[in-house]
């Protein structure tokens, strides 16, 4: 490792490897460090992507595919369920293997990866950033960088130490748990969704299946609602009551911030991207291919200031960012804040109202239609979604 490069990504997750990929292919020295011991490792996430959304970074690989998605499941309050066919292709990935195969991509273009590499501070000089600290295998060390990007989670270590306000309300703070189950019987090419207040008020509960008998079982919950009732004993209700006897072979827990972009995702030469920046999906609280366009767009701007020596060049990053993702997940955030405050009666009427279409004519668009039938203005948001 050199003392000095002209990028240092912290954090080794999709939107890191992404963001040190696009930089390293402009020919620049780019470093990334990575607090845990391998790339990929340990999984946080419940695993989902669509095709489309992987493929301008990566060319899918049945090595790292557990399942193909071609329909959706919905299951109301009184468990009506609501079939929905998939009109594009998802996956239900290996983490652990596809983080791993975008960490070499990164590799491939030039980027260096450092594990167990802890970033504690930034390394400051005439009240501008100039690199960070960090500690590799119990030694303190330091590292300086024309330009740093947070690519370091939810927490996001950066953005506090760079000025930039990372605060997100409680209620957008989702809560999660899940656990990877074994001797499951669901069907491996459809996504089941739990809606309503017996699993997870103010949020969803999901099972994604990995193969033909595995599958990961989680839920969401408001951080306002899971200081009354963890989001752990919502799941041990669902298990109990639908799956009691299921081997459980991993457990994982934390938060997913459920809210729309930062105001303030790049400051001077620090940069965030991914959960760092909340460039989750507030609807879904998916985030891989998010993070992955925030990524790429961070990435490359970074590339091009240092190769043309303009760090104003940086400041377009939330323009682009807004443009390609942010204004649709604005969308997605009032559509988000008005079907999960829904009542388990509202839910079931949906769910009753959604059967009675024929199920080569359902889609997610005539479902959003009656479920915002009363209101209107949410509906024209949402129809917006398809012309962007």
């Amino acid at each position: 490792m050199k003392n000095s490069y002209d990028v240092v990504v912290v954090g080794a997750g999709p939107a890191g490897t992404t963001a040190a990929r696009f930089a390293a292919e402009q020919g620049i020295s780019v470093l990334v460090l990575e607090k845990d011991r391998d790339v990929g490792y340990p999984v946080r996430c419940g695993e989902a992507v669509s095709k489309d959304g992987i493929e301008p970074f990566i060319a899918p690989d049945s090595k790292w595919i557990a399942s193909t998605i071609n329909s959706f499941i919905f299951i109301a309050p009184d468990e009506t369920e609501v079939k929905i066919k998939f009109n594009r292709t998802g996956y239900i990935l290996e983490r652990r293997i596809f983080d791993y195969e975008l960490g070499k991509l990164a590799a491939k273009a030039g980027a260096e990866i450092l594990t167990k590499a802890y970033v504690y501070d930034l390394l400051w000089e005439n009240g501008k950033v100039a690199g960070v600290k960090f500690e590799h295998n119990g030694e303190p060390k330091e590292v300086r960088a024309k330009i740093v990007i947070g690519a370091d989670g939810v927490e996001s270590r950066i953005g506090r130490f760079a000025g930039i306000k990372t605060h997100t309300k409680i209620s957008d703070m989702e809560c999660c748990v899940q656990f990877t189950v074994s001797n499951i019987n669901v069907d491996p090419n459809a996504c089941y969704f739990y809606f309503g207040s017996e699993y997870s008020p103010g949020g969803y509960l999901w099972i994604f299946p990995k193969g033909s008998d595995t599958a990961n079982i989680g839920l969401g919950i408001g951080g306002d609602r899971a200081k009354h009732r963890s989001p752990i004993s919502y799941m041990n209700h669902f298990l109990n009551k639908k799956f009691p006897d299921v081997p459980k072979l991993t457990m994982i827990s934390g938060g997913v911030p459920c809210s729309i972009t930062l105001s303030e995702i790049v400051k001077d030469n620090v940069m965030l991207v991914g959960d760092a920046a909340r460039q989750v999906n507030p609807l879904s609280g998916g985030g891989i291919t998010s993070g992955m366009i925030g990524g790429s767009i961070a990435g490359e701007l970074a590339g091009r200031a240092i190769k043309e020596n303009n760090f104003k060049l940086l400041n377009e990053y939330p323009k682009i960012w807004h443009q390609r993702v942010g204004k649709r997940h604005e969308i997605y955030y009032k559509i988000k804040n008005a079907i999960y405050n829904f009542s388990d009666e509202t839910l079931n009427s949906i769910a009753h109202s959604a059967i009675k279409i024929p199920e080569n004519e359902r889609t997610l668009l005539s479902i959003f239609k009656i479920a915002l039938f009363d209101k209107p203005s949410l509906l024209f948001e949402f129809a917006k979604i398809f012309f962007y």
